[in-house]
């Protein structure tokens, strides 16, 4: 007897009226959100104007998608493309199938074009990106609960997740809750880069190269516990693989770009010449220090010119004496 488990919900879309509102749609539109907001803060203090990580992310996301459902349907294309399937399946985003694999590719792409548009390093905008797409990754996870999709084996824990579906080869029971798993590994990566980049000043792209390894890390083992369908490889999930593969090459980036790039960016955005000269509110600011040298810089100044002016009157009136 089951003394304690997660339940599974009765049903991963809710009506509002004529618009249905599914789980997964609505946990990956509130990670995005999460995302841009975290980037936009961290941005900022940066150097960076804000806004610029939203007008970007307007490129990415989009990108993102693509690819995420590209990767999904090219790994597990037999559920859409075998007899008795419906390709048109491969369409319906909204009820699962995303690769975080293909959506990062992809949305790289997407930032790329966006940073280029901006003129600012498309490195530096990832590294302030990075933690919050650690938790969007930990808040659309809960999409997969809601589909009750992704779980891994048989288990008798009492935070085993309870599933009541028997569609699409479902057997109902209780299972290790790997989407939860995850969940919880992706707010202790989005912690993990958020102090790393305090203590050591992360740039270049560092930031998200430490998030992008330590997701494959813990990736590796939640994927190796699933019991869903998958391809293998040499006795291993295609994802197992990718996140090895992945991780290595993170690791190297992090190194290689330490090396020759020390150091963090001294500028990751230009200013706008226009809002400049008009003082705008993203204009360059002085600090107080800056601020009460000037003062005194001008006080000089004036002063300075008051002693050229009585100089001069001196000089006249003595010229008059003479005279």
């Amino acid at each position: 007897m089951d003394l304690a488990f997660i339940p599974s919900p009765s049903r991963g879309v809710v009506e509002l009226g004529p618009i249905p509102l599914r789980g997964y749609a609505f946990c990956i539109i509130i990670g995005v959100f999460v995302a841009v907001w975290l980037g936009n803060k961290r941005w900022i203090d940066r150097g960076g104007r804000s806004g610029t990580v939203a007008d970007i992310a307007v490129w990415a996301v989009p990108f993102g998608l693509v690819g995420g459902r590209l990767y999904h349907v090219i790994t597990d294309y037999q559920l859409y493309f075998s007899d008795g399937r419906d390709w048109v399946d491969a369409f319906k985003i909204w009820e699962g199938g995303l690769g975080i694999w293909g959506a990062i590719a992809l949305g790289a792409v997407g930032a790329w074009i966006g940073c280029r548009r901006r003129g600012i390093p498309l490195p530096a905008w990832a590294d302030a990106l990075a933690p919050g797409i650690a938790l969007a990754q930990a808040i659309g996870r809960w999409g997969n609960w809601f589909n009750q999709e992704l779980y891994g084996k048989a288990t008798d824990v009492p935070w085993a997740l309870k599933i009541t579906s028997a569609e699409d080869g479902r057997v109902p029971g209780t299972y290790h809750p790997t989407f939860l798993y995850e969940s919880l590994w992706c707010i202790g990566v989005a912690v993990l880069v958020i102090w790393a980049d305090r203590r050591f000043k992360l740039g270049h792209g560092r930031a998200f190269a430490l998030y992008v390894a330590a997701y494959c890390a813990g990736r590796g083992w939640i994927e190796y516990m699933r019991v869903d369908d998958a391809h293998h490889v040499l006795g291993l999930r295609l994802n197992v693989w990718t996140a090895i593969v992945v991780f290595l090459l993170a690791v190297a980036y992090f190194v290689v770009s330490a090396k020759r790039h020390p150091g963090r960016e001294e500028i990751v955005e230009p200013a706008d010449p226009a809002e400049a000269e008009a003082g705008g509110a993203d204009s360059p600011k002085l600090t107080k220090s800056e601020d009460k040298t000037s003062e005194a810089g001008a006080s000089k100044a004036d002063a300075s010119k008051v002693d050229a002016k009585a100089a001069a009157s001196d000089k006249e009136a003595g010229s008059a004496k003479k005279s």
